[in-house]
């Protein structure tokens, strides 16, 4: 990226009317969100004198450029701002940290070192023990029917965890735990913040006494992986160096989680109607983590030396100047993220900066889900009725650089132990998986049922009612199709897509490609609607909105409650499935063609539901926004429940299935070539050949996989790259990007 970019024109240049910018202030720790938004507003790009001087942003797109030029923005220590920490503002003492604080190419074999410990698989191997640990340390307190969140979850898990998996012996975990934690929550200079540098010393005795072990007596553990590694030239790495690489790993995977999980709980005892969303519907937990990174990012803000003279948003920054980039604020720019003072648990967040973007990019963030999602999953089903006590509460001292509560006391009612009953049956499938159409058949004017099944046939995961299934199309796209098949058949998921030549092109290409032989990349299934316990149920579907609500009416009749169905459609000839819902249904099931009925009469439908009838609804847009307002008129809305489909991410980039083309990808450092075919995509081809691949969103907007690209002409599908970058071609996001030509060459 060219120095002389001129990232954004500042809304209003100059300085912040009567304002010093320093976001460690009283003012910034009482609310950061509304702090960085009033310079948003007024100064996006400025400069304050707080802490012998630097730059400030407070845009998304500001802060990912800034983040990602690593040739103008270093993140090495300099003299610049004084001695230490060189990714903070103010700079603070501490041992160099390997790779985040090293510029490429030297970070990049330290990452080269830890990702294929990291990776989706790799965590996703991990996930029983993470699990296990949950559960054994909410065992040691859901007895007392009371505890400090911090004190006894959320700091001991993520630090047993992240010990257990390098291999530090348990007498380690508690020991090494309550320092990590202090170092972060305590303020500068303070006894606390001694005790937690005399607890990182031990950390660092201990580090090289496991290192010094694994090189004789190599084991299974990540410290033994590391150890093994060596350079592209075969030579090992230093005791030094893989001090640095451990310890960053642990200070990463310990209070990071810590904080996130902190806040979640505080903001979900604020927010009852959520926390009940989430126990109903436990798989909406996934979609909710990226929302709650979003929200309560651990890591408020990090910080860059302008290496060369630059101008940001109109702001000239000069070489040796620092510069702040706070992920808080990026991500609450509402250019990106509509309304972001508001959670919404089921908003598509995944190109949230909590992880950073860059060659910085977390590289633990599959391994922090994962975590969090585990704590949070033992709370909302073994404490559920958790209450914070608020007056108790403690936050950190200063969120400027980490955010996060000290202490966060609750009561509940008291509860068992853990049963230690494993789940059986296959897992959801947590990364995109390959499966095979077995068959295609029409189920009404312009929709297709597909069935899918593992290309070597077995078991898929079980589901219910409400489930449903992410694929992801050779072009690229992602798009999600509830179930709609039988739960008994263990082999088979079915899915009913309709046609929409007007839509944004992943219904056209399903249908153009689906038939028996072709493969899909699938994840799930996941559930975000599933059928809540009530005497009786109301259902309404509204075009193809029948699929969730059709496995819905089948459990309902399973279960032997009454139930009432009503199946809008433009014509009888449109609405699909309707002989498999009136064999189900029976009498209960009202059809009403618009062309013969018109629309659904929601005031008669709806008054004189009886008082414990659960209303579920699926459809288009205007009919569930037209029962929502019915439904708060008639005081209904805590009884309704609804399952909305994006339509696709709004930066995604469309391309045409018929514009892929087969080509030759070459990975420089195997030598090995690999064909990409054109119903697959390049990471797919990359999964099966290469360990250790970054990657995360599969989207194109995170930037985890960024690849340099030595020789060929990319084809770039991601929204990241800016244009100077695309037309200059020399690094592309393998996970969503393809080639121009017949030939690509990659530093892989």
């Amino acid at each position: 990226m060219s120095a002389d970019i001129d990232f954004e024109t500042p809304a209003v240049p100059g300085p912040a009317p009567d304002a010093v910018f320093d976001h460690h202030s009283d003012d910034a720790n009482a609310d950061p969100v509304a702090y960085y938004a009033r310079f948003r507003e007024s100064c996006p790009v400025g400069r304050s004198d707080a802490h012998g001087g630097f730059h400030y942003t407070t845009r998304y797109a500001d802060v990912a450029r800034i983040a990602r030029d690593d040739e103008t923005f270093s993140s090495a220590r300099s003299d610049s701002g004084g001695p230490g920490v060189g990714i903070v503002i103010p700079k603070g003492p501490g041992l160099e940290q390997f790779p985040i604080e090293l510029d490429p190419p030297r970070s990049t074999e330290y990452r080269q070192l830890i990702n294929p410990l990291l990776t989706p698989e790799a965590v996703e191997r991990l996930v029983p023990m993470i699990e296990r640990h949950a559960a054994r340390i909410v065992d040691d307190f859901i007895e007392l029917g009371s505890c400090d969140f911090v004190r006894d979850l959320t700091n001991p898990l993520p630090a047993a965890v992240t010990l257990d998996w390098l291999g530090f012996p348990e007498s380690d975990w508690a020991r090494l735990a309550g320092p990590i934690h202090d170092i972060f929550a305590a303020p500068a200079g303070s006894e606390r913040a001694a005790r937690g540098a005399a607890g990182l010393a031990y950390m660092d005795q201990r580090i090289r006494e496991l290192i010094a072990e694994r090189r004789t007596t190599p084991g299974t553990d990540a410290i033994s992986e590391l150890v093994a590694g060596v350079r592209a030239d075969g030579t090992p790495f230093g005791d030094d160096e893989l001090v640095s690489v451990i310890g960053l790993l642990i200070a990463g995977g310990v209070d990071t989680t810590t904080s996130l999980t902190g806040s979640t709980l505080v903001h979900l005892a604020r927010h009852p109607d959520q926390r009940r969303r989430l126990i109903e519907s436990p798989d909406l937990l996934e979609t909710a983590t990226e929302e709650f990174l979003r929200a309560f990012a651990p890591s408020q803000s990090m910080a860059r030396t302008v290496t060369q003279d630059v101008a940001v948003g109109g702001c000239p920054m000069r070489a040796g100047d620092r510069v702040l980039i706070p992920w808080v604020a990026a991500n609450h720019d509402p250019a990106v993220f509509p309304e972001p003072e508001q959670v919404r648990l089921d908003r598509d967040t995944t190109r949230h900066l909590s992880f950073g973007i860059g060659s910085h990019r977390c590289a633990g963030a599959h391994l922090a889900r994962a975590m969090f999602r585990a704590m949070m999953t033992q709370v909302l089903t073994r404490l559920p009725d958790y209450q914070v006590i608020e007056e108790g509460l403690v936050p950190y001292d200063t969120r400027g650089n980490q955010s996060g509560w000290d202490a966060v006391p609750a009561v509940f009612p008291p509860g068992s132990l853990a049963s230690g009953t494993a789940v059986s049956g296959p897992r959801a499938l947590t990364s995109p998986t390959p499966l095979r159409v077995t068959a295609v058949r029409a189920a009404a004017e312009g929709v297709l049922a597909v069935e899918l099944a593992l290309p070597e046939g077995g078991d898929l995961p079980a589901w219910r009612a409400g489930a449903h299934v992410e694929v992801r199309l050779p072009s690229g796209r992602l798009r999600q199709y509830s179930l709609c098949g039988d739960p008994a058949d263990p082999g088979t998921w079915r899915i009913g897509v309709l046609r929409e030549p007007d839509g944004r092109g992943g219904s056209v290409e399903l249908h153009d490609l689906a038939r028996p032989g072709a493969t899909f990349a699938v994840r799930g299934p996941r559930n975000h609607f599933p059928l809540v316990d009530a005497p009786s149920y109301f259902f309404l579907a509204g075009g193809i909105g029948v699929t969730p609500i059709l496995a819905a009416v089948r459990e309902a009749a399973a279960r032997g409650r009454p139930f009432t169905v009503v199946y809008g459609g433009r014509s009888r000839s449109t609405m699909a499935f309707t002989e498999e819902l009136a064999a189900v249904a029976g009498d209960a099931l009202t059809l009403l063609p618009q062309d013969e009925a018109g629309l659904p009469d929601l005031p008669r439908l709806l008054d004189g539901l009886a008082a414990d009838t659960a209303v579920y609804t699926c459809g288009p847009a205007p009919m569930l926004a037209a029962v929502e307002r019915e439904c708060a008129r008639l005081d209904l809305t805590d009884r309704l429940h609804l399952e909305r489909f994006a339509a696709g991410d709004e930066l995604e980039t469309a391309f045409a299935a018929e514009a892929n083309r087969p080509f030759e990808v070459r990975l420089a450092r195997s030598g090995l070539s690999l064909t990409v075919p054109a119903d697959r995509r390049l990471i797919e081809v990359l999964r099966d050949s290469v360990s250790g691949l970054s990657y995360d969103c599969e989207k194109g907007y995170c930037g985890a996989c960024e690849t340099r690209v030595l020789a060929g002409t990319p084809e770039h599908r991601d929204s990241i790259l800016t244009e100077e970058e695309r037309q200059a071609g020399r690094t592309m996001m393998i996970c969503v990007g393809r080639c121009q030509g017949d030939r690509l060459v990659l530093d892989l």
